[in-house]
């Protein structure tokens, strides 16, 4: 058993944060580093929450989650309601249970929103979920589209709507449902609190073209590894292509192959394309300029030596 892991003179839990783009390599990056330092990763990936959505998500093989724990992947069936809240509280709660049994916590993901919620310690509002309102909206953004009810949160809470894609129609609900229940736009209901960690961030980039190749070349990948396959077993199964989780990167596009007789590789650019947007998007939530991320090229070989003394430094002062 390691040795437990020292607090920081303020008291803080050490936490490895790994940043940036899909298809940069971090999951690679994460569990090297996992094993090297000792580590347990906490996923940061607000898709791979979600059992049986394994290769359009991109999840960590199972062999690597055999070798090193992965916590918050496979937790709830596609048709299940899951949150931010929710998610918070899990993540915190994996946090301190990994460094309470002398493991370092590794906060692993592309998901913006839940990365800078755990380490700015923001706590979503107690709003209890009003299931006739959802029903109603989520009929709607089938009926209108789903850019027509973020257009509609935009208008209420632009500083919400700037940071939720159009493309999240339950988190755009959310935000909905925030404000016709409280009177209060999602943005300001948020509160936040001190949390009790430093956090050393690492970011894996690569330039735009690059970026691009690796996605493509990724989303061939997973076509050939049974992506289409794994989309018909969730159909078979009930879970339908409106469900949230379904809005997932490329599984509508492949669920009309299979309902609505869209040629495969009509769907594959499609994927590209969105994936390419995506990618965009997330640098927003991830600035090249934010001094809190050290950015390492994703294509530099020493990308696992620089990674791995920036940990190394990082553990010598906490």
């Amino acid at each position: 058993m390691p040795t437990r892991l020292h607090f920081t003179e303020n008291g803080l839990i050490p936490v490895i944060t790994i940043v940036g783009p899909t298809a940069t390599g971090k999951s690679k990056l994460a569990f090297n580093l996992a094993k090297s330092f000792g580590g347990e990763i906490i996923n940061g990936d607000s898709r791979q929450v979600y059992r049986h959505m394994d290769i359009g998500t991109a999840k960590p093989s199972r062999e690597q989650r055999s070798l090193i724990p992965h916590h918050l992947i496979d937790i709830v069936d596609p048709n299940e309601t899951y949150s931010l809240a929710l998610y918070l509280e899990q993540a915190r709660k994996s946090i301190q249970d990994i460094y309470n049994r002398g493991k370092l916590p590794f906060l692993v993901g592309g998901s913006g929103q839940y990365i800078w919620s755990v380490l700015e310690g923001f706590k979503t509002p107690q709003v209890a979920p009003n299931i006739s309102l959802r029903k109603k909206l989520e009929a709607e953004a089938i009926k209108d589209g789903h850019a027509a009810l973020w257009q509609r949160l935009e208008k209420i809470d632009p500083e919400a709507a700037s940071r939720i894609e159009a493309r999240n129609v339950r988190r755009v609900i959310r935000g909905l449902e925030v404000y016709y229940e409280t009177g209060i736009p999602f943005s300001q209901a948020q509160t936040r609190e001190e949390p009790p960690y430093r956090s050393l961030i690492i970011g894996l980039t690569l330039e735009r073209t690059s970026l691009y190749k690796r996605i493509d070349k990724r989303t061939d990948n997973m076509i050939e590894d049974g992506w289409s396959e794994e989309v018909a077993c969730l159909l078979e199964n009930g879970y339908y292509p409106e469900l949230p989780s379904m809005s997932s990167l490329g599984y509508r596009d492949i669920a009309a192959c299979i309902t609505e007789n869209m040629a495969l590789d009509e769907a594959v650019v499609r994927i590209k394309s969105s994936t390419h947007r995506f990618a965009r998007n997330q640098y927003a939530w991830f600035r090249l300029n934010d001094p809190r991320i050290h950015w390492l090229d994703a294509d530099v070989p020493e990308v696992p030596i620089l990674a791995h003394g920036k940990v190394s430094e990082f553990l010598r002062y906490t």
